[in-house]
């Protein structure tokens, strides 16, 4: 499209320090702002430009995203295309670009609007005002889908529109009426009247009011369902649920590289690599697409790449989409080099930041502790602050107590003194830690898995787990540990004594025989970090970077690489005390006396190139929603998440990437919480990645969150659930509609039924007596009228004297909320 049919200066319309929402409608080719208010309306014949600014430590992050209605002109597409580029530019280059279609909008888009997503018909074209001027002229049919994702529709005013799993808003201005399909779920009910809340607060200035007609029961509401039939004719058969469309998990992680050029002259995609995906095959100078499935397609663009592969980088991105016949409506993401969304970096099996620097002996090796900033763990300052917690992943100093268990044949027996802290590969133990915040006791329960344990032995770990969980009423968060992935807490509950071996059992009778010669690798450089790992006892298994102990039938040597810090020198000794009783010989690399090579089989190469760069992981945290119900594995993200997405009907899943949380809520089904660990791991099977299956999993119960799960949710309310209201008490709180539902029916009525004398076209309740004000006003019980209830006295009067009393009219005074009327009528004398 030509650049001239774009009229508006972006850097004129756009903040780039304002953190939120800035929204555009495309208008004759021009940016306009849409106001606060009608954010998450979409006109389907419409363009948008979605904006959404984030203010981090020292800078600010930019998603950009198009949004496309079903009914939009290929003009309008195209400009929103261009100012998305536009507006990218502006920013300098670091925004995440998005291309939404209506129906189909990404999880990060429909987090922005937690409230729900309406679809409205019309646009600039016939004539449709973002803002509408007469918001109480309104009669629409919503339909209502999804369960954390809301997005609501405009359908036909007519019963054909409705089905039994879902939810339909009838909204009539100044009453909506919410129908709940006799299928649906609570969470779905739930979501609709938050919607319903949305458009009375919102848009209605709280001048509405709402009422709940539930399918299952519709007698109960005789009145609403009569208006019902008023405005959508004669009640007729409901259709069945429409089933949800689905997207196979095994779809999302089939994941193919292609990188794109047009040197030819024509568009080559060549395919790159397939799952799992490195970070180094994306090469600064080149532009890639990277294919999800078929479901979604990321354009990655280097940042030494040409401008014209830049800046045509999107029509790429169609072009591959007809190639393969997808269709129209699948979501790009376009990223830049350096500024990657955290949904296309958990696509590759490690994402690392460049360039960040500390000291020595701290390479990367597997399941090693990356160094740890020095932070003080006493319990009370990791509660304060669990957003440190959670980052450090440490609710306190490991001070508490501790008890210590191993499988035996199939029972818990006590780990005695001698052997605390040594781990054989050959065991199952169980470690239940307990710690007091304010008085109350907390528990952490962990299972540590040998990797050479018999199946019998993981089984009975798992089954005593459960036991100790229901001694303790399902208080203990449980920690899943697959040997060699210790988390740092545990590390700490043994002061940095913590020892692996690699097989064998500490049982009383084990008949396991110790090898002669056993190579340890010293982990850590504090007490909260530090473990002895045993591996194989070869010279190709030292590292310049490290502390190593190699115990043999004579002596005992501690290795010290060129590489290591004092610290990590000083936490080998003291293990080094641990792993042999024979007299200790400290060596530095290059000075090993023959015996120490003799030991390991002869000298031969190892790592010992100093690395002084730490790999940093910027993981983003995502929450999901997890479900197998319909047997098939489910995770739905839910972005910008924060608590009120755990829903206690829920098993979620937060992932930090080398920790899974799941949380089980107290109203989650028995087969969900029993399965709640295999979801997990599904979920790490599935995840395009290529996932680490040993990643350590905590299983953590509604209303015992530990801060190490709290800290990843802005503003934690440790008491939102000890008062949390059911879905019957929030129907409730809506009050009582049935006098606006009367008015409502009166105003659909022919107009030869109405009072012309009613400037605001609004009808008596013509089944009541009409009484003069003095006898109404200020008077007690006994002295009304025989016909006249005390507590809708205001019924009797006349509109004329309706408004003169009250001071609002009829109309005006139904859209109040009941605590309004209440107060109002108190004041003059009608209550």
């Amino acid at each position: 499209m030509p650049q001239a049919e774009v009229k508006t200066e972006v850097p004129k319309v756009l903040n780039k320090t304002t953190p939120g929402l800035q929204i555009w409608r495309v208008e004759n080719m021009e940016l306009v702002p849409c106001p606060s208010k009608t954010h998450g309306q979409f006109y389907e014949g419409d363009s948008y430009i979605i904006l959404y600014t984030k203010k981090t430590s020292s800078t600010f992050t930019y998603d950009i995203h198009y949004w496309l209605g079903k009914a939009t002109s290929v003009d309008e597409q195209g400009s929103a295309a261009i100012y998305a580029t536009m507006m990218d530019e502006h920013l300098g280059g670091v925004a995440v670009q998005h291309r939404e279609t209506q129906g189909y909008e990404s999880d990060t888009f429909k987090g922005y609007f937690k409230s729900g997503i309406i679809y409205k018909k019309g646009g600039v074209a016939s004539g449709m005002k973002q803002v509408e001027t007469n918001t109480y002229n309104i009669r629409r049919l919503l339909h209502v889908k999804g369960k954390k994702n809301i997005v609501a529709g405009e359908v036909d005013m007519t019963w054909n529109s409705f089905n039994k799993g879902d939810v339909f808003l009838l909204d009539l201005g100044n009453l909506i009426i919410q129908w709940n399909g006799p299928q649906s779920n609570r969470m779905e009910r739930l979501r609709g009247m938050n919607l319903a809340k949305d458009i009375r607060d919102r848009e209605r200035g709280g001048r509405a009011q709402i009422t709940v007609v539930e399918g299952d029961d519709e007698k109960s509401s005789e009145e609403a369902m009569n208006l019902m039939k008023q405005a959508l004719g004669e009640r007729k058969h409901i259709k069945d649920p429409i089933a949800d469309d689905v997207v196979d998990q095994k779809l999302k992680s089939s994941i193919k590289l292609f990188h794109v050029s047009d040197d030819s002259g024509s568009l080559v995609v060549q395919e790159v690599a397939v799952k799992p995906l490195t970070q180094d095959l994306l090469n600064p100078n080149d532009c890639y697409l990277l294919d999800q499935g078929g479901i979604r397609i990321f354009i990655w663009k280097g940042r030494k790449s040409s401008k014209k592969e830049r800046t045509e980088s999107l029509n790429r991105a169609e072009a591959y989409k007809k190639a393969k016949g997808y269709p129209p409506s699948t979501y790009v993401e376009t990223v830049n080099d350096g500024s990657e969304s955290s949904v296309f970096k958990q696509l590759f099996q490690k994402w690392t930041v460049k360039g960040q620097t500390v000291g020595m002996g701290t390479t990367h090796s597997p399941g090693k502790i990356a160094k740890v900033e020095q932070v003080k763990f006493d319990v009370n300052s990791m509660h304060a602050r669990p957003d440190i917690a959670a980052q450090q992943k440490m609710v306190d100093d490991g001070s508490g107590e501790a008890e210590t268990w191993r499988i035996e044949d199939n029972e818990l027996v006590p780990v005695e003194r001698k052997w605390l802290g040594h781990f054989y590969g050959g065991d199952c133990y169980l470690i239940l830690y307990k710690y007091q915040v304010s008085g109350k006791l907390h528990y952490i329960l962990y299972m540590w898995q040998g990797r050479h344990a018999s199946t019998a032995e993981l089984t009975a770990s798992a089954y005593q787990a459960v036991i100790l969980d229901q001694k303790y009423n399902g208080e203990p968060v449980q920690v899943r540990v697959p040997m060699g992935k210790e988390p740092m807490h545990l590390m700490a509950i043994f002061k940095g004594k913590m020892v692996i071996y690699e097989e064998g059992s500490s049982r009383e009778h084990s008949t396991y025989v110790q090898p002669p010669v056993r190579l340890f690798h010293i982990q850590g450089s504090n007490e909260f970090t530090t473990r002895a790992i045993e591996v194989p006892p070869r010279s190709s298994s030292l590292n310049s970077n490290d502390v190593f102990v190699l115990g043999t039938s004579s002596c005992c040597y501690l290795w010290c690489g060129k590489g290591c810090s004092g610290d990590e020198r000083e936490m080998g000794k003291s293990l080094a005390d641990i792993i042999s009783k024979r007299e200790k010989h400290v060596i530095a690399e290059g000075q090993e006396p023959a015996d120490f090579w003799v030991n390991l089989g002869g000298k031969s190469q190892y790592a010992n190139s100093k690395r002084l760069q730490e790999e940093n992981s910027h993981i983003t945290p995502r929450l999901f929603e997890c479900s197998n119900q319909t047997g098939t594995f489910i995770a739905t993200e839910i972005s910008h998440f924060n608590q009120d997405d755990l829903d206690e009907s829920d098993v979620m899943l937060l992932d930090i990437w080398d920790q899974v949380f799941l949380w089980i809520g107290k109203e989650a089904n028995e087969t969900e919480k029993k399965e709640a660990v295999v979801t997990a791991q599904e979920y790490l099977k599935s995840h395009p990645a290529g996932r680490d299956l040993d990643t350590p999993i905590l299983v953590v119960k509604q209303g015992f969150e530990p801060p190490t799960f709290t800290g990843w949710f802005h503003a934690w309310d440790s008491h939102k659930w000890s008062g949390g209201k059911s879905y019957e008490d929030l129907k409730s709180e809506l009050g009582d509609a049935t006098d606006m539902i009367k008015i409502t029916v009166d105003m659909t009525k022919p107009s030869s039924q109405t009072n012309s004398n009613n400037s605001m076209g609004v009808i008596s309740p013509t089944t009541r007596t009409i009484y003069p004000a003095e006898q109404l006003v200020n008077l007690q019980v006994e002295e009304l009228p025989t016909d006249v209830d005390p507590s809708k006295r205001e019924e009797h009067l006349s509109d004329q004297d309706f408004a003169l009393v009250l001071g609002v009219s009829r109309l005006n005074f139904y859209s109040m909320p009941v605590w309004k009327q209440q107060n109002l009528k108190k004041e003059k004398g009608l209550f």
